[in-house]
C-alpha cells in the first residue's frame, strides 16, 4: 500500500511534467526538494542514496535544470537483497563495472528506453539539460524526470535543484545567482514540498544558504529536514552532536549526518558501496557517533525520507484530488466557452455569431440577460434613465421667462394689434410667443436620441466584450461597423419623426385644451393681484360686518388711480415719445429708424402683460407634459424597436452573402494559443484525475 501511494505521487508527476514544475502547475504535488549551496555535496548525498554514480559532475553550476529523480524498489532475482550496501560488481571489458540487469534508468522524455548503463544516463542529462539552456552554462526551470529502478533503493522522490552560487562564471548571466534562487524559491515556497537541506558541516550552519532559503519559506522549520555532509572533514575534537540534538538551529524533522566521497575518492574510482561501508564504520566508531550510530549514515536518511514522503502524502491526497478536479472543470469550462477548433463551415458559424447577437442584444434591452449586475444599471436600465431622469428633467428645467422679458411681451402685443390699438388681449401676441418657446424643446429631444445612440452602443460593446466574439476578431469588428451604421441610418427618420413631433407642436396652439388656464380666468387673477377686494370691516363686539359709512372710504383713490389708467389709455404710445418740448412736438419729427417701447408700461399694459405670461405658462405646462411623454415614446418606436426587429436580418444581408466569408471567421492567434492551452492542460488533468481516483 505504501509503496503504491509513491508510485501513484510518481505518476502524478510524469502526467504534470509537460506543465512544467513552476507556478503554471495547477497541482502542488509532495515531494522532496534538495537544496543548498554549489559545494555542499548535493550530488554525492544523491548518488549515496541510489547507490550510483550517474550526476554530472565538474566545476561550476553543475546542476542547470531540476531534476525530478524517482527512485523504485524492484524486487531482483533471488541472491540479490534489499540492502542498501549490497550492490551487485561484474566483470566488462577487463574494468570494474557496477552495470547489471537488475538496475536501469528511464527518462519521460525518451519512454520506452532503459538505460542499464549508468555513464550513459549521466551523458543524457548533460544533453538534455545542454539542448534546453545552451552550454553557456544557463538555467532552466523545466524539470528532467528521471525514474531509476534498482533493487537496492528505498521507492522515493527527490528534485535535485541547482546549487546556489554567488559570483557568475564565464558567459553565465549576470543576475545567475537571483535567476537561481527564484526557481528554488517557486518549488520549496510550495505548502506541500519538504525541504532538504544540504550543508557543509565543516563550515558555520548559522551561514548555510540551503537552510538560509528554508527558514524563509518555513520559519519553524516544519516541514524541513538537514543534511550535515563533510563530517569527516571537520577539526579534530570537534563534532556536530549539539546540531543533533537540535540545540544551533531546531527542525521539525531532525538532521542527519553523512558522509561522501571526497575528490580522491572519486578520480580512483572508489565504489558507492565501499563509500557506504567506509561511512558506517565510521560512525560506529567514533567516539561521538559510536552511541547513535544507527540514527546516522546515508542508509538511514533514506529511510527516514522514505517514511517522511509517506506520511506527508497520505496527509496531502485528498486536497491534491479536490485540486485537480477543480482545476480539469475550470479549463474544460474555458476550453468549451473557446468553442472546437473550426469544426463549422463559415457560413454556419456567421449564421450562429449573428443569431447569437441579436438574441443577446433583445434580452440586454429587455432586461433579461444572462449575467444582470448587481453593482450597477445596464442596457435597458440605463435608457429608462434617459428618458425618465435625464430627459424628463431637461425638459421640465425649460424656463419660458429667462427669455421673455416684460419688454418684449409688450412690443409683441403693439406690433400684433397692428395700426389700431386693441381693446383687448390678444391671442396673436400669445401664439407668438409661445410658439418661440416651444421651437426650444427640439435640442433637447434631439440631444435625447443621441443619447440613446450612445447607449445602444454600449450595449454593443458589451456583447462584443464575451468570449466567444474576440474568436474571431474580423467577424467581431464587422458585426461592430454594420450595427453602428444601422443606428446612424436609423437616427436619419427617427430625428426627422421627433422634430415632426415639435414642429406640430409649434404649428398648431391649441387655444381649446382642457387643461389651459382661460382667458376670464387669467383676467380675474391678474385682477385680483392688481385690485385686491378691500377688507370688510368687523365690529370687535359683535363680530358682525360694520356698515358701509364705517369703513375707511378708498373710493378717492381709486377714482383717481381710474384717471390716470384713462389719460394712460388717451396717451398709448406715451412711452415711446417723452419729450416735454411743445415746438419738437408741434414739428412732428419722422419716427426713428428702430422704435423700442421704452418708458413705463401703464396700468393696463402691466396687467395685459401678466395675463399673456399665465397663458404662456399655462401652455408651456402642457407642451412639457407632451413632449416628455411623447418624445421617449417616438424615440422607442423609430430606433430601439425598430433596431431590435431589424438587426439580426441586417446582419444577414451585410455579411452572410459577404464575398470574405471565409476571412471574416480566421479565429486570431490568442485564441488558438489559449484553445492549445487548454487542450493540454486538460488532457494533463484528466490523466492526473484517473491516476487519483484509482486511489
Amino acid at each position: 500500500m505504501d509503496e503504491s501511494l509513491i508510485a501513484t505521487i510518481n505518476k502524478l508527476q510524469d502526467a504534470l511534467a509537460p506543465l512544467g514544475g513552476g507556478s503554471s502547475s495547477p497541482v502542488d504535488l509532495p515531494q522532496i526538494t534538495v537544496v543548498g549551496s554549489q559545494s555542499s555535496g548535493k550530488s554525492s548525498v544523491l548518488e549515496n542514496i541510489v547507490g550510483r554514480d550517474f550526476l554530472p559532475r565538474g566545476t561550476g553550476i553543475v546542476t542547470r535544470r531540476p531534476l525530478v529523480l524517482q527512485l523504485i524498489n524492484r524486487r531482483a532475482t533471488p541472491r540479490a537483497n534489499n540492502d542498501l550496501l549490497d550492490i551487485n560488481t561484474t566483470k566488462e571489458n577487463g574494468e570494474a563495472s557496477e552495470n547489471n540487469a537488475d538496475e536501469w534508468g528511464e527518462f519521460l522524455h525518451l519512454p520506452n528506453k532503459k538505460f542499464f548503463n549508468f555513464e550513459e544516463i549521466r551523458n543524457e542529462i548533460v544533453r538534455e539539460t545542454d539542448a534546453k539552456t545552451g552550454k553557456n552554462l544557463g538555467i532552466s526551470p523545466v524539470p528532467i524526470n528521471l525514474r531509476i529502478y534498482s533493487p537496492h533503493v528505498l521507492t522515493l522522490t527527490l528534485v535535485d535543484l541547482p546549487g546556489l552560487t554567488k559570483v557568475p562564471v564565464g558567459d553565465q548571466p549576470k543576475d545567475i545567482e537571483k535567476q537561481i534562487r527564484d526557481m528554488i524559491m517557486k518549488f520549496i515556497s510550495k505548502p506541500n514540498a519538504i525541504v532538504l537541506s544540504v550543508n557543509a558541516a565543516n563550515t558555520d550552519l548559522a551561514n548555510s544558504d540551503g537552510l538560509k532559503l528554508a527558514r524563509e519559506v518555513d520559519p519553524e522549520g516544519a516541514r524541513t529536514i538537514g543534511v550535515l555532509t563533510k563530517v569527516d572533514l571537520m577539526d579534530e575534537g570537534t563534532d556536530v552532536i549539539d546540531i543533533l540534538a537540535g540545540r544551533v538551529i531546531p527542525l521539525r524533522f531532525g538532521y542527519v549526518p553523512v558522509i561522501n566521497r571526497g575528490q580522491k575518492d572519486i578520480e580512483s574510482k572508489k565504489t558507492i558501496r565501499d563509500a557506504l561501508k567506509d561511512e558506517r564504520s565510521y560512525f560506529e566508531n567514533h567516539p561521538s557517533y559510536r552511541a547513535k550510530a544507527h540514527y546516522c549514515g546515508t542508509p538511514y536518511l533514506a529511510k527516514k525520507l522514505n517514511g517522511i514522503l509517506l506520511h506527508h502524502i497520505k496527509g496531502t491526497l485528498p486536497d491534491i484530488k479536490m485540486r485537480i478536479e477543480h482545476s480539469l472543470k475550470k479549463y474544460q469550462s474555458e476550453l468549451a466557452m473557446l468553442g472546437p477548433e473550426m469544426a463549422e463551415s463559415p457560413a454556419s458559424i456567421v449564421l450562429s455569431m449573428i443569431t447569437s447577437f441579436s438574441k443577446d442584444y433583445n434580452e440586454i434591452l429587455d432586461g433579461e440577460a444572462k449575467e444582470l449586475s448587481t453593482q450597477e444599471l445596464s442596457g435597458g436600465a440605463r435608457i429608462s434613465f434617459v428618458f425618465h431622469e435625464i430627459f424628463k428633467n431637461g425638459i421640465s428645467a425649460l424656463d419660458p421667462f429667462d427669455q421673455i422679458k416684460d419688454t418684449d411681451i409688450r412690443t409683441i402685443m403693439h406690433n400684433t394689434s397692428g395700426s389700431a390699438p386693441s381693446l383687448f388681449v390678444g391671442t396673436q401676441a400669445f401664439e407668438v410667443l409661445v410658439k418661440q418657446q416651444i421651437h426650444r424643446m427640439e435640442e433637447p429631444s434631439i440631444r435625447c436620441i443621441n443619447l440613446i445612440f450612445d447607449e445602444l452602443v454600449r450595449i454593443l460593446s458589451q456583447i462584443l466584450s464575451q468570449t466567444q466574439y474576440s474568436r474571431y476578431p474580423a467577424l467581431k469588428d464587422q458585426l461592430s461597423q454594420s450595427f453602428i451604421q444601422y443606428l446612424r441610418e436609423a437616427l436619419i427618420p427617427t430625428n426627422k419623426f421627433v422634430t415632426d413631433i415639435i414642429d406640430s407642436e409649434e404649428t398648431y396652439v391649441n387655444t381649446a385644451h382642457p387643461d389651459l388656464l382661460k382667458g376670464s380666468q387669467a383676467m380675474t387673477i391678474v385682477e385680483e393681484k392688481f385690485h385686491p377686494k378691500p377688507q370688510v370691516a368687523v365690529d370687535p363686539k359683535t363680530g358682525k360686518p360694520l356698515p358701509p359709512t364705517q369703513q375707511s372710504s378708498p373710493q378717492p383713490q381709486q377714482q383717481q388711480g381710474a384717471n390716470k389708467a384713462g389719460e394712460d389709455a388717451n396717451g398709448f404710445f406715451g412711452g415711446f415719445f417723452s419729450s416735454k418740448n411743445k415746438k419738437r412736438l408741434q414739428s412732428m419729427e419722422a419716427p426713428p429708424p428702430v422704435l423700442r417701447a421704452t418708458g413705463t408700461m401703464s396700468e393696463r399694459e402691466t396687467m395685459e402683460t401678466e395675463v399673456i405670461k399665465l397663458l404662456i405658462s399655462s401652455y408651456f405646462n402642457i407642451v412639457k407634459r407632451t413632449v416628455a411623454d411623447i418624445v421617449p415614446k417616438a424615440i422607442m418606436l423609430k430606433l430601439i424597436v425598430r433596431s431590435k426587429n431589424e438587426i439580426q436580418r441586417e446582419l444577414l444581408e451585410k455579411l452572410y452573402s459577404s464575398p470574405e466569408l471565409g476571412d471574416l471567421v480566421k479565429e486570431n492567434d490568442l485564441t488558438i494559443q489559449k484553445r492549445k492551452e487548454c487542450v493540454r492542460m486538460v488532457e494533463v488533468l484528466r490523466n492526473a484525475s484517473e491516476i487519483v481516483s484509482s486511489v
